[in-house]
């Protein structure tokens, strides 16, 4: 099998993205464990992938939005999974919501929902750097890597959809995060990249609007994720990459270009002397 002997730790694994990547891979070998709010979810879909006979998925609960519930159950993965994670896969996310109040006559002021940004940014930034912490700790596989991370962003982290503000600024983070720490992990032999679909027939939206979306031909199908996730796996080293999926395939999605040359010049400048710095800051904690 493909991905005998190789692990993977998947948020978000009791349904949509998350199950899809869990089911494809688990099929060709590889063991995952299923983190998730619903608890129950990912124990059925666990129960489902082992019902050949031999265990290739376990079920922990975890509130991504939590770091102390993250942490948890991180750790309960790698004991499960015999001390070693080749691949995390951070999936878990929601959709927008109506987080400001809009009450002009109201005499007090509320706090906005921030739903989106805790589990859809901040929530992927604990499984990272859960993730990247463990891939530090072990050695690298067959294929020379430390362990590899892919966060599922989308493509409202490129383009602006109005109606999502808060949607479009969690995935725009995970865009802007996974192209400049992913190249600084390229030397460490971990890869850090990102899926940013279109529209999918998931639990995040309903069926209507699914339903919709596919007799207009913008769905994307669970077989043309997959291999977008695939093409990241193995002894790839694309690392610092959002890869956009559409409905008829993939591709890496260009950042956005320098205005000019003294953007660049700032930027590359910026860049060295921050990275100057977090070397110097780091000397100090030895």
């Amino acid at each position: 099998m493909a991905y005998a002997g190789e692990t993977a730790y998947i948020t978000g694994g009791a349904s949509g993205i998350g199950r899809f990547v869990a089911t494809a891979f688990a099929s060709k070998g590889m063991k995952v464990v299923l983190a998730d709010r619903n608890f129950e979810g990912a124990q059925d879909v666990a129960r489902e992938l082992n019902k050949e006979g031999h265990q290739v998925a376990w079920a922990v609960m975890i509130d991504v939005a939590d770091w102390e519930a993250q942490r948890a159950g991180f750790e309960a993965a790698v004991e499960l999974l015999g001390g070693r994670i080749d691949y995390v896969f951070a999936v878990a996310g929601i959709f927008d919501v109506a987080w400001l109040p809009n009450r002009p006559k109201a005499t007090t002021f509320e706090k906005p929902n921030l739903a989106p940004i805790d589990i859809n940014a901040t929530g992927a930034l604990y499984t990272s750097s859960l993730a990247i912490q463990q891939f530090r700790r072990q050695e690298a596989n067959k294929h020379g890597f430390h362990g590899k991370l892919v966060i599922v962003a989308s493509g409202a982290g490129f383009y602006m959809i109005p109606a999502m503000p808060l949607y479009c600024a969690s995935k725009t983070a995970i865009v802007g995060f996974v192209r400049s720490m992913g190249k600084l992990l390229a030397a460490e032999n971990i890869t850090l990249n990102a899926i940013c679909p279109g529209i999918m027939r998931t639990a995040i939206s309903t069926g209507d609007f699914h339903d919709t979306a596919e007799k207009r031909g913008l769905l994307v199908s669970p077989v043309t994720l997959v291999a977008a996730f695939e093409q990241l796996l193995g002894t790839d080293g694309t690392t610092g990459e959002a890869i956009e999926v559409m409905p008829d395939g993939a591709v890496i999605k260009e950042g956005a270009a320098y205005t000019n040359e003294d953007c660049r010049v700032r930027a590359e400048w910026a860049h060295q002397q921050t990275l100057q710095g977090n070397k110097v800051l780091a000397q100090s904690f030895h």
